[in-house]
């Protein structure tokens, strides 16, 4: 039968414990802040910029997506100006949050132009594009797919956008 461990022992166990801890943590800050890419849902932040690009999406030809390519949607009571899907709406539709220090950038086929932030009641910049401010949503689980378009969730609409600004909506039925 083992004796249990020594009272001397138990501080410079708990001391050992604690510094491995501390070192982990220090581990773990320096690679946060030194990646050149860290991940914020569905789009990184990558050499200090948040990239909108463009890419085709099932039937829906070329729309913006995240650097990811996942689809990034508008909704229309923003009416090109203010974010207003939050609370519980923005976990549903987050939206895309570019980070201080950060800027937004255009990738391959979306035009500069149109790209621009806006501020939230929170105070974060949200990505804009032909001022509509853009949001992921939470139901796109893979890249190249766009489940939100002409959905009726959270008190609206939900629209993707093609590289020229037009919002796509759906056409007249046949």
């Amino acid at each position: 039968m083992s004796s249990p461990p020594s009272r001397s022992r138990r501080p410079v166990l708990l001391i050992a414990i604690a510094a491995a801890l501390v070192a982990a943590a220090v581990v773990l800050v320096v690679s946060l802040v030194a990646s050149p890419s860290r991940p914020h849902g569905n789009y990184s932040v990558t050499d200090n910029a948040v990239t909108i690009d463009a890419a085709p999406v099932g039937n829906l030809g070329t729309i913006l997506v995240s650097d990811q390519g996942f689809a990034l949607y508008m909704f229309p009571p923003d009416e090109q100006r203010a974010v207003t899907c939050v609370d519980r709406c923005a976990l549903n539709w987050p939206p895309v949050i570019v980070p201080d220090g950060a800027r937004v950038a255009a990738g391959a086929g979306v035009d500069p132009a149109l790209l621009s932030t806006t501020t939230d009641r929170d105070g974060n910049k949200v990505a804009t594009y032909h001022g509509w401010p853009l949001y992921l949503f939470a139901g796109d689980v893979a890249a190249g797919t766009a489940t939100g378009q002409n959905q009726y969730l959270d008190g609206g609409y939900w629209y993707v956008i093609r590289p020229s600004g037009d919002v796509v909506k759906p056409g007249p039925q046949q």
